[in-house]
C-alpha cells in the first residue's frame, strides 16, 4: 500500500508516551523549535487584539467554527448541524473554507463531506477568505456565512467564535506545535463566545468537568456544552444507507484519513464492532486504486465482514477504481448534545435577530 504510515508516533513522541533517549532528544529539540513558533503567533494575535492588523466586517452575521489544536476535533458535523439549524428556521447560509488539501479539481474532503449533508448550502474554498466572502456578495445572497475551520483566521471580523476541544486531547499536550498540539496558547479561549467539548462520552464526568474548569479559568463567561459524534448509519457507493447496528460483532476493518484516528476506532467500537485493524492514512489524503487494492488485501488476510471509513474519507474515493470483493461502506455520524443545547439556539436566535 502506497501512503500507510503510523497517523499516531507524533502523537506518542509529543505526549510523552513514547519513552527513551532518543524520543526525550527528540523532545529536546521540538522545545527549542517551539519558542519561535510560539512567539510569531502571539506578535499576530497581540497585532490584531491591539488593532494593529486591521480586520474586515461584513454586514451580515459571521460564525467561526474552528479548533484550539492540531488533528480533527469534528468540526464538519457540528458545521452541518449549524447549516440544518438555519435552513430550518429560513435563514440562507453560505460557507467558506481555507481549502486545505484540494485536489486537481479544486475541491477538498470538507467540501465534499458538506456537500453530500448540504446539497442546498453553497460552499466556498479560497485561501483568501475575505475574497470568498466578497464573491459570496457579488454572485449569491446569503444571511449569514459559517467559516470553517477559522479561529486563527483573524483578518474577517466575527459575531460569534466557536471552538471545539476534543475530549481525548483538550489542550494539545500543553505545548504548541512542533513540541505539542496547540496551534496557538491556550489562553486564546478568551476570544471565543462558545467552548464545545467534542467526542464528550469518551472521558468520563470528572474529567469533563477538569476540563471546563480550566477553559472557565480563561473565559468565565464562555457559553459551555458537550456534544457527541453519533453514528447514525453506513452509506455505500449506491447512497443506500444501512442502520450502524449492521456492525455489531463484525469483523471491521477500518481506515481513514483524519486528525484523530483513534477517535474513529473508539466511535466503531462504541457501536459493537470487532475494528480487527485501523489503518491510519494522512490527513486529507487522496485515495488511489493501489490504496484500496491494499486495504483489500489485508481485508481477505483477516477474513473481515466490512471495510469502513469516515465520510471525509468516503467522498473522496471514486467508486469506478473500487474492485475488492469486501465491501466499503462510510458511517454517518451526526452530532448530539449532552448540554448546552438550548443555550447554543437562544444564542443563535439572538445573534440571526441583531440588525448588522
Amino acid at each position: 500500500m502506497s501512503t500507510l504510515i503510523d497517523a499516531n508516533m507524533f502523537r506518542e513522541l509529543v505526549s510523552g508516551r513514547r519513552r527513551g533517549f532518543k524520543s526525550a532528544a527528540v523532545r529536546w529539540l521540538l522545545n527549542l523549535l517551539e519558542l519561535p513558533y510560539f512567539s510569531a503567533i502571539s506578535l499576530r494575535n497581540f497585532f490584531y487584539d491591539t488593532g494593529i492588523f486591521p480586520t474586515h466586517q461584513f454586514p451580515i452575521p459571521i460564525i467561526s467554527v474552528g479548533n484550539l489544536t492540531l488533528g480533527g476535533t469534528g468540526k464538519s458535523p457540528l458545521v452541518a448541524w449549524l447549516g440544518r439549524f438555519f435552513l430550518e428556521h429560513n435563514i440562507k447560509p453560505g460557507i467558506i473554507s481555507r481549502g486545505y488539501g484540494q485536489s486537481a479539481n479544486g475541491v477538498n474532503d470538507e467540501f465534499l463531506e458538506l456537500a453530500f449533508r448540504l446539497p442546498s448550502v453553497p460552499h466556498r474554498l479560497n485561501r483568501n477568505r475575505i475574497v470568498a466572502a466578497r464573491e459570496f456578495f457579488d454572485s449569491q445572497n446569503v444571511d449569514l456565512l459559517i467559516l470553517d475551520d477559522a479561529f486563527q483566521h483573524r483578518r474577517i471580523a466575527r459575531n460569534l467564535d466557536i471552538v471545539l476541544l476534543d475530549a481525548l486531547e483538550p489542550f494539545g499536550y500543553e505545548h504548541i506545535f512542533p513540541r505539542g498540539m496547540l496551534r496557538e496558547s491556550i489562553t486564546s479561549l478568551r476570544r471565543a463566545e462558545v467552548v464545545f467539548l467534542s467526542r464528550a462520552d469518551l472521558v468520563d464526568e470528572s474529567q469533563r468537568r477538569k476540563i471546563q474548569n480550566r477553559v472557565l479559568t480563561y473565559s468565565p463567561n464562555i457559553l459551555w456544552g458537550e456534544i457527541v459524534h453519533e453514528p447514525q448509519s453506513l452509506v455505500s457507493f449506491s447512497k443506500t444507507e444501512t442502520d450502524i447496528s449492521a456492525i455489531r460483532n463484525k469483523r471491521i476493518l477500518a481506515f481513514c484519513g483524519i486528525g484523530n484516528p483513534n477517535a474513529f476506532r473508539q466511535t466503531l467500537e462504541r457501536c459493537g464492532a470487532k475494528v480487527v485493524e485501523l489503518i491510519p492514512f494522512p490527513d486529507h489524503h487522496q485515495f488511489n486504486a493501489d490504496d484500496l487494492n491494499g486495504l483489500e488485501q489485508i481485508a481477505q488476510s483477516y477474513e473481515i465482514d466490512s471495510i469502513l471509513c469516515t465520510m471525509k474519507d468516503f467522498v473522496k474515493i471514486n467508486a469506478d477504481i473500487v474492485s475488492g470483493t469486501i465491501p466499503i461502506q462510510a458511517v454517518l455520524i451526526n452530532i448530539r448534545f449532552l448540554s448546552g443545547e438550548t443555550k447554543f439556539r437562544e444564542l443563535l436566535n439572538k445573534l440571526t435577530q441583531r440588525n448588522f
